[in-house]
């Protein structure tokens, strides 16, 4: 294990990130289908790889270190342990019956660590098996998926927050991504990279999902709690962290709980150390409850959280984060371009660090507001990587970043 993994912010210079550059798992969508895999419309998938490869290295061009998921997937899968749980994970489901799921483990065990990543990422439809003709196979539709694609894995911020030198594997609410932190466990577990280190939470704990986490500063972490992120995850996770003396308060905020502003992360990010650009439509009402414990135990269980009553959101941030006020910055001019900005995910900017941040080009008004507050704005396309509601935040991982 390399000693500079972690994360203690937002905002400290980023050195290392994991991505996802769009695959055959894209390709899985139709008009049929997209809506139960939480896609808004059908990318055309070159241009979306071709918009993902500018933004990959644009991170490159200001000396961030990428890596690939499905290359450290890869990577890991050639630990016989690693394949052999992938296997075991990927054909749990009770709809295959005993008869395809024994074909699917023997075929899927002769595959190579490559062709196996691609069978549980992409999919395996019931017209692609070539054995295993029992009764399930004859009564499922020829075109159905026997291995659900995984299409949002672009979101690599969901299923995985580092804090410090630990990471968190986080619980997926929507059946349509609930695999997707069983590979990112398995690329922690397995991948030679990471060995050492400490995870936290997993997959099969109450709901939690990276894009509701924001590090505010060193010791300070906001979960989001709405339609993805549920209370008791958001419990969970604060227990641990302040177990662990990973932060000092944990902020709950609630959220509304719709397509728009699934996680906080679609109203909210950080581009400066005292600074958030931030939906005004949601900024007067955003509130918080800070939880804190009095005394931290190296077992969770045994620590007394204490949530305290709720208030405006920039105010109890600006509290916890021991400043005078933490900066807002509008999504947009007024509050229409507000309601479209924010919907082509203005708010969902990656900090490279301090006064350095990473967005869609199409948000030109936020764009320009961000400007004018000294943010220097890395403007990039994502005409096509936004149909599946997510920006920049929601393409990375950090792995890496200076502390502040």
């Amino acid at each position: 294990m390399t000693s500079d993994l972690g994360v203690d912010s937002e905002v400290g210079r980023l050195r290392t990130v994991m991505l996802h550059r769009p695959g055959p798992e894209l390709k899985r969508l139709t008009p049929r289908n997209n809506d139960s895999l939480l896609f808004d419309g059908i990318p055309w998938v070159g241009r979306a790889q071709e918009e993902h490869d500018a933004f990959a290295q644009a991170l490159r061009d200001r000396d961030v270190e990428v890596l690939y998921l499905v290359d450290l997937l890869v990577e890991a899968l050639h630990d016989a342990s690693a394949r052999a749980k992938a296997i075991k994970q990927v054909t749990a489901s009770l709809r295959l019956g005993e008869t395809l799921r024994s074909y699917l483990r023997s075929w899927l065990g002769d595959l190579s660590a490559a062709g196996l990543a691609g069978a549980v990422t992409a999919g395996v439809r019931n017209d692609e098996v070539r054995g295993g003709f029992g009764l399930v196979t004859r009564l499922l539709p020829h075109d159905d998926f026997l291995i659900e694609p995984l299409p949002n894995l672009l979101f690599t911020r969901d299923s995985s927050v580092w804090l410090r030198g630990q990471v968190a594997v986080t619980s997926l609410a929507m059946p349509a991504r609930s695999r997707e932190t069983q590979l990112t466990e398995l690329i922690y577990a397995f991948h030679p990279r990471f060995g050492g280190v400490e995870r936290i939470h997993g997959w099969q704990s109450e709901h939690l999902e990276g894009g509701d986490v924001m590090l505010l500063s060193p010791g300070v972490i906001a979960v989001g709690v709405g339609e993805r992120t549920t209370p008791a995850g958001a419990e969970h996770f604060a227990r641990r962290v302040l177990s662990d003396q990973l932060a000092h308060t944990v902020l709950a905020v609630p959220i509304t709980q719709k397509r728009a502003t699934m996680h906080l992360d679609t109203v909210a990010t950080m581009v400066d150390v005292d600074a958030i650009v931030m939906y005004p439509n949601v900024a007067d009402t955003l509130s918080a409850h800070a939880i804190t414990c009095h005394e931290p135990h190296g077992d969770e269980a045994l620590i007394e959280l204490a949530v305290a009553d709720s208030e405006p959101f920039l105010v109890a941030a600006a509290k916890a984060m021991g400043i005078d006020t933490l900066r807002q910055i509008d999504t947009g001019l007024d509050p229409l371009t507000a309601e479209r900005e924010q919907w082509d995910d203005g708010n969902n900017t990656l900090a490279i660090s301090p006064r350095l941040a990473v967005a869609y080009e199409r948000n030109v008004e936020t764009n320009h507001r961000l400007g004018e507050a000294g943010i220097d704005v890395v403007q990039i396309a994502g005409s096509e990587l936004g149909s599946g509601r997510g920006g920049p935040r929601c393409m990375s991982c950090p792995i890496s970043r200076d502390p502040l």
